[in-house]
């Protein structure tokens, strides 16, 4: 019988066909190297997920941020007070075997020290006082339009009525029952005011020792002080002057160093 040629229909069948065939033959040469990537990424990551779970020994691996800063603050305001009491207690063994060397060499030099110890608050101190209260205003008066760093006592609400004492002839002066020395910085962070590295809450309390007349006019004629008076009328911030008849400032505890500052270096200027 004479030979029927293929006709266009029979070509595309057995170009699908082959194609089809070639297609298989690829799949089943990569079937095995692709099977064994597949089993390897899988042991992988049991083996992470193992690992994970025998390093955290029941622990959450991914705590809330917010309770790890939390929980660091706390921590490092814990040192920050141990270290200031050592720093106290080795100050005084200094002292003390500094009195007693310059004693036994019949030296006027224990008198000088402290004489310049009182001047820079390492001393107690006894005497009448002028005390301000500085607090926010109660939630009850936030209302809609308020901007609320208008209802919170700010770094210089508290710097202005220490400022303002000082010049009134303040003799030693605390916040917060700590110390106020040269080095006492006031700063806000957040809610809360660092002092020497603690973190302080309102209300503050600023009390300083001196002649409370003199104290009182200066806190009644400073202009600082008059504007926070007025948001305390406005907003229902607290300003709270009173008297105390006879306190004890205790001395300052921790470093006197300065960590962040260094002296001016003068030159001198040609004429």
């Amino acid at each position: 019988m004479p030979e029927v040629a293929p006709t266009w229909g029979d070509r595309v069948v057995a170009a699908l066909l082959r194609g089809r065939e070639a297609s298989r033959r690829r799949r089943a040469g990569h079937r095995p190297l692709a099977r064994g990537l597949t089993a390897a990424v899988c042991a992988i990551a049991a083996f992470l997920v193992v690992v994970s779970t025998v390093n955290a020994h029941g622990s959450d691996l991914r705590p809330g941020r917010n309770t790890d800063l939390v929980s660091l603050v706390a921590d490092q305001s814990r040192q920050n007070a141990q270290l200031t009491r050592q720093v106290t207690d080795l100050r005084a063994s200094v002292d003390g075997l500094t009195d007693a060397e310059n004693a036994g060499a019949g030296s006027d030099l224990p008198a000088q020290l402290q004489r310049q110890e009182a001047a820079a608050g390492l001393t107690a101190v006894s005497g009448a006082a002028v005390s301000v209260t500085l607090d926010d205003a109660p939630s009850s008066v936030a209302a809609d339009g308020i901007d609320p760093d208008l209802l919170v006592v700010h770094q210089q609400d508290i710097q202005a009525v220490v400022n303002t004492l000082w010049s009134g002839g303040a003799e030693a002066m605390t916040i917060q029952g700590q110390r106020v020395i040269s080095t006492t910085g006031i700063k806000c962070v957040g809610n809360t005011v660092v002092l020497h590295g603690v973190p302080y809450a309102p209300p503050y309390v600023v009390s300083a020792i001196g002649d409370q007349d003199r104290l009182e006019s200066a806190l009644g004629s400073s202009g600082p002080v008059e504007i926070y008076r007025q948001y305390v009328a406005a907003y229902g911030l607290v300003y709270d002057e009173h008297r105390d008849a006879a306190v004890t400032f205790g001395p300052h505890e921790g470093s006197l160093d300065l960590q962040h500052a260094r002296p001016l270096a003068v030159t001198a200027t040609p004429r």
